[in-house]
């Protein structure tokens, strides 16, 4: 059974750090491409990031280029996102997706597998 399953959210302080992991069980997410969502209460699910399968290339959106970092951990079947410099804005319950696919799929639709999302929370 293919599952990705989240962990690492939490209450964090603005300006402060969190490394979110994607774990993949029942298969290899080195050739699968990994997309990072976020919803927020009342808002629509956003795209945060996407890692390429085999290739790891990776794309950010505007609102966290040069906060948040994607990577592929192959050992471990883990992608992390390290998040950095975290406002209130990046407050909801992020999610992985995983998709069979050598590019960076940047779309919800695009995605075969979900995780259950975890949250985080920014807030002094």
């Amino acid at each position: 059974q293919l599952q990705l399953v989240e962990s690492g959210g939490g209450l964090v302080q603005p300006g402060g750090s969190l490394r979110l992991a994607c774990a993949g069980s029942g298969f290899s997410l080195n050739y699968y491409a990994i997309g990072w969502f976020r919803q927020a209460p009342g808002k629509e699910r956003e795209g945060v990031s996407c890692l390429s399968g085999s290739s790891s290339r990776t794309n950010y959106s505007d609102s966290v280029k040069g906060r948040f970092t994607v990577s592929r951990d192959s050992v471990a079947n883990t992608v992390w996102l390290q998040m950095n410099n975290l406002k209130p804005e990046d407050t909801g319950v992020y999610s992985c997706a995983a998709v069979y696919a050598s590019w960076c799929a940047k779309t919800l639709n695009e995605y075969d597998y979900w995780g259950q999302g975890t949250q985080v929370t920014v807030s002094s």
